[in-house]
């Protein structure tokens, strides 16, 4: 019976396996073991596989028989940010005071790092969390996110909004004509791999149709709340990209994966798209998919093959290939934020020509940029200003300076997989090929600032802890390696030779991003900051 529930009047699909386990835990608070097996039946898997699938996500709760779930949840963020601002002794707070029927759990990035420390209570993320404010949510039953306050639909349209969609769909733009302004602006991927936009296009333009589309708002990187603001405030900038890139590509489906931190921007995705199917039925279907709380779901090689022309990393476990059902179609795979600059770029550069881009740029870079800035900042948020600005610069010009009593100590330049860097590298220009000589990257420009009153040792172990809790396991330098990794980060003294042994086998084994990028912010601890973990040089102690 409960599987008829969550099926309603679908037709039973496969690919929409975790969709399903949503549902059962939507309306249970977890799922037990009869769910999964008629689940199972009805699916016409074995029980096995669906067992995998929602054990494998951390937001899916399996109860055994005979026992009952959790009355309520409060998630307590551990990562980078939070932990800076006092996550720990916030969680330990609440374990005290919260009775019985509320469970307290520890977990990473909920993507609101410019508001840290963040609870979330059931659905409902409390910025800037106190005990008090915590308790004060439970006790009066606010557990639902409120609705962001959006351009909504009308009013995107009375702006000039799907002026340049209608232009490409009444033949008055060409696809080639979108294609050059793309090139010359030389939009990028700004998920974290930098790709050139155009490029990607082309590459899936040149192969049989049917074409897909997959839209990845998964932001799971700590550090990372860029897409969660641009999508809170103008989403229909960015629907508008999606649909102009969907008809230049000539895409048969799109699919839209989105974290399961993020239900209220969710919600309006699904009520906005209506709109816009209303206005346009004959657009290609659109299918918004919620995650489950797995940061490797995000790896976009591990979604599909290469959009560059090469194999593409194993898939990690059945669920999430099937979620966003791209079998063997050539696929276009993209960040939001880049889609949410397309309209912009695309409008101005017609109008205008490309020297609007030419004067944007600090230290021999070219264009704008969003940084994601949390930390020990007195302004954290979104800064969107010139491609090579430094640490130093974006610090002191857009965010404030550093919080009182704070000086600057170090930094990750792109979130908990970028690295980290001392405040002698702060005058690094900060872009996509700007870093590698230092050992870093910038990803999706996510970067955490932190302080004397800080050790850098403390936060390159929380990012390994981090990359241990969100391996997938499917292959053992990623599985192993993190989780020793984190165990010889913990003592007192680290063993160099050993950890930079490991940390390459990680690097050159691992099957996809996240293994490979994991030893990166100990390796930078080791070289930049080696007194903190006894390795100094002898000319350095």
């Amino acid at each position: 019976m409960a599987a008829q529930n969550v099926l309603g009047d679908d037709a039973p699909r496969r690919d929409r396996l975790i969709e399903y386990l949503h549902r059962l835990q939507d309306q249970h608070r977890c799922l037990f073991a009869d769910h999964l097996a008629a689940l199972a039946e009805a699916l016409g898997m074995s029980r096995a596989e669906v067992y995998e699938v929602a054990s494998f996500y951390h937001h899916f709760d399996i109860v055994a028989e005979g026992s009952e779930p959790p009355q309520l949840t409060v998630r307590v963020c551990d990562s980078l940010s939070c932990t800076l601002h006092g996550a720990a002794e916030l969680a330990a707070d609440l374990e005290a005071r919260l009775g019985p029927s509320v469970r307290v759990q520890r977990v990473p990035c909920v993507g609101r790092c410019d508001s840290a420390p963040v609870a979330v209570v059931a659905r409902n993320p409390v910025m800037e969390a106190t005990p008090q404010k915590i308790i004060d949510a439970v006790n009066a039953g606010a557990h639902e996110e409120p609705a962001p306050q959006i351009i909504d639909f009308g009013a995107y349209l009375a702006g000039g909004g799907y002026a340049l969609y209608e232009s490409i769909r009444g033949g008055q733009h060409t696809p080639a004509q979108i294609l050059e302004v793309l090139d010359s602006a030389i939009l990028r991927g700004l998920g974290g791999a930098g790709f050139p936009a155009a490029r990607k296009w082309r590459t899936v333009m040149a192969q049989p149709a049917p074409r897909n589309m997959a839209v990845n708002i998964d932001e799971g990187e700590p550090g990372t709340f860029k897409d969660r603001h641009y999508l809170g405030r103008d989403p229909h900038r960015f629907i508008e990209g999606m649909l102009i890139a969907a008809r230049v590509v000539d895409v048969a489906a799109i699919w839209i994966y989105i974290r399961d931190e993020y239900p209220a921007l969710r919600h309006m995705l699904l009520a906005e798209l209506k709109k816009v199917r209303a206005a346009w039925p004959d657009l290609p279907p659109i299918e918004l998919r919620r995650g489950a709380g797995a940061y490797i779901c995000g790896e976009e090689s591990a979604m599909i093959e290469s959009i560059e022309g090469k194999r593409g990393m194993p898939r990690l476990r059945p669920p999430y290939v099937a979620e966003v059902g791209l079998f063997g179609r050539p696929t276009l795979v993209h960040n939001p934020e880049t889609l949410w600059w397309v309209r912009d770029i695309v409008e101005t550069s017609l109008l205008q020509g490309y020297d609007w881009l030419e004067k944007r740029g600090r230290n021999g870079r070219r264009g704008l940029r969003s940084f994601s800035v949390s930390g020990r900042v007195a302004k954290p948020g979104v800064v969107v200003t010139d491609a090579g600005i430094t640490l130093r610069q974006l610090v002191d010009e857009h965010c404030g300076g550093m919080l009182p009593g704070h000086e600057l100590y170090g930094y990750f330049p792109g979130g908990a997989s970028g690295g980290i860097l001392p405040a002698s590298l702060a005058d690094v220009p900060l872009d996509f090929d700007t870093l590698a000589p230092y050992g870093c990257f910038i990803g999706s420009a996510a970067i955490v600032v932190f302080s004397q009153h800080d050790k850098a040792r403390v936060l390159a172990e929380n990012a390994m802890q981090f990359f241990a809790h969100e391996s997938c396991g499917q292959c053992t330098p990623c599985r192993v390696g993190t989780v020793k990794a984190a165990a010889l980060m913990a003592a007192p003294r680290w063993d160099a030779p050993l950890l930079e042994a490991l940390g390459s086998a990680m690097m050159d084994a691992s099957i996809c991003g996240l293994g490979q990028a994991a030893p990166n912010p100990m390796r930078c601890v080791l070289h930049y900051f080696p007194r903190e973990v006894g390795a100094a040089q002898e000319d350095e102690a």
